[in-house]
């Protein structure tokens, strides 16, 4: 019964500031972690290969963590705590709640919310952009952060769940198409999309099953064969059409306008702050069904 209690721990009290801003988060210190490695062995030639050591040593880490954790004396207890602080349900529907009550209050506000959830550029934003990548975010957020942990805790304890979220940091921060980062982020970029492989394909269908949409699941295929990344564009699909929404569709990076295509191009291009709501409503049902899943998997 440990992840079913740290759903429900993190669902009550996602991160607290009173204790976050007193002790370094462990998604931090994995940040330190993959921050040291880039800054130690991302240099010189054999980049690739280096990335592949640097990635060895991330997940020796996230490891010797469980183990760490495995040996306090206290029960499960220290299990479903380190569960819950390595989920993100509550602080995710907080942080997609908190777009919508800014463009309530007016674009800017809007603008500054979702800024703080994308890359992208926001400060030329309308506001159906804004909600599109509000939406997109916590869709794409829902597998990263909830469903796929889950999963790998599920498969392997909080060993499994450790590995994951520490490729995933890893990813975050070394995995992209960049000179410095090309090759040397290849291996954590690689080994995030086969670990995601399973759990973004999950997420879709709670998503569909939570919206009553099981039979959009041949079109939300199609529609996540649209998107740049092999994974993410299957929970953005799904809510896409839970929503009625076009998501995805051009959008700026570094002052460069990039045309991806749009996701469910049929639906409303002109989502707003209710959308956005209707959006988070859907993050929790998912967040039930998962849960529900937990426990059957618990007594099973």
């Amino acid at each position: 019964m440990i992840l079913p209690a740290a759903l429900i721990l993190d669902a009550a009290l996602g991160e607290p500031e009173w204790l976050w801003s007193r002790l370094p988060h462990p998604a931090v210190l994995m940040g330190r972690a993959v921050g040291w490695c880039d800054v130690t062995l991302n240099r010189g030639g054999h980049r690739r290969v280096k990335g592949v050591v640097a990635l060895a040593l991330l997940v020796a880490f996230a490891l010797l963590a469980a183990g760490l954790v495995a040996a306090i004396p206290l029960g499960p207890l220290p299990e479903i705590v380190a569960a819950a602080i390595l989920l993100a349900q509550r602080s995710l529907c907080d942080h997609v709640r908190a777009v919508a009550v800014g463009l309530r209050r007016g674009l800017p506000e809007g603008r500054r919310a979702v800024a703080m959830i994308v890359s992208r550029d926001t400060a030329a934003m309308d506001a159906a952009a804004v909600a599109r990548s509000a939406i997109e975010s916590g869709s794409e957020n829902l597998s990263d952060g909830v469903i796929a942990p889950a999963f790998w805790f599920l498969v392997a304890g909080l060993p499994g769940m450790l590995v994951y979220k520490m490729v995933n940091t890893a990813d975050s921060m070394i995995g992209y198409r960049t000179p410095r980062h090309e090759a040397f982020g290849w291996a954590a970029a690689r080994t995030d999309d086969l670990l995601n492989l399973v759990p973004a394909r999950l997420t879709a269908v709670l998503i569909a099953l939570t919206a009553g949409r099981l039979r959009d699941l041949p079109a939300i295929r199609a529609d996540a064969a649209l998107h740049r990344s092999p994974n993410a564009g299957w929970p953005e699909a799904a809510m896409a059409r839970a929503l009625d929404v076009a998501l995805a569709g051009p959008r700026s990076y570094d002052g460069t306008m990039r045309d991806f295509p749009f996701v469910h191009p049929s639906g409303r291009r002109d989502p707003g702050a209710a959308e956005i709501g209707a959006c988070v409503r859907r993050l929790w049902r998912a967040w039930a069904a998962l849960l529900v899943l937990a426990l059957a998997a618990a007594v099973a």
